[in-house]
């Protein structure tokens, strides 16, 4: 199940990629408008934080929830985080060579070799760590929404949109802010994540096995 899983995480990076195309042409027709030229950051919010962040965190839990959630494999509430975290790692695997092979024209090959170490370090370092991490953000909310079913709607939106938010926030500072806080702000996000899923995680791992969740 878990490398079911993962390879869904790798295949759905394929439609995600396809649809972000679309929403960032349409966004460039959008800033032939007066009203958008006049503001550009409201161009670029919409595309870290709808048009990619948005768009990826949702099709991860569709994963989950088409896979997993309705699976009887599916026995500790630990493991909705767990799979979460999987599908992750699955659909960073395939952007992250999606970005290394991108097309490079007319560049020496030391520039080459230089421009893939620094994406390798930036990815691995951070983009591979915030999808895990906003991943296992929304799957500590899935877990504990067993527990509440009154609020299970209500508790799967805020982990989708607090994941939504805090990745957008991440994408839009390292590329639209200026030293030093393109560094400082996904770092934050980076480690504040990291203390919030290891403190939710051992909290989740102390709930009680049941057959069905």
């Amino acid at each position: 199940m878990i490398l079911k899983v993962f390879l869904y995480g790798v295949i759905v990076t394929i439609p995600v990629f396809l649809i972000e195309i679309g929403l960032s042409e349409l966004l460039k027709q959008l800033q032939s408008f007066s009203f958008f030229a006049s503001f550009p950051i409201i161009i670029d919010i919409l595309k870290w934080f709808l048009a990619i962040a948005l768009i990826e965190e949702v099709f991860k839990y569709l994963v989950v929830k088409l896979i997993i959630l309705k699976s009887y494999e599916l026995d500790e509430p630990l493991d909705i985080m767990l799979y979460m975290v999987v599908v992750a790692l699955g659909f960073a695997a395939l952007e992250n060579i999606l970005y290394l092979f991108s097309p490079i024209d007319n560049v020496s090959f030391n520039i080459i070799i230089k421009t893939t170490l620094i994406i390798s370090f930036i990815r691995f370092i951070g983009a591979t760590f915030l999808h895990t991490l906003s991943s296992a953000l929304i799957g500590y909310f899935l877990a504990i929404s067993f527990f509440n079913p009154k609020k299970k709607l209500r508790l799967t939106i805020i982990g989708i949109s607090l994941a939504t938010i805090l990745h957008g926030l991440y994408n839009f500072s390292i590329i639209t802010l200026q030293t030093p806080m393109n560094f400082i702000i996904p770092v934050i996000i980076i480690l504040g994540l990291t203390v919030f899923m290891i403190y939710d995680f051992d909290k989740i791992k102390k709930v009680k096995s049941i057959c069905k969740l």
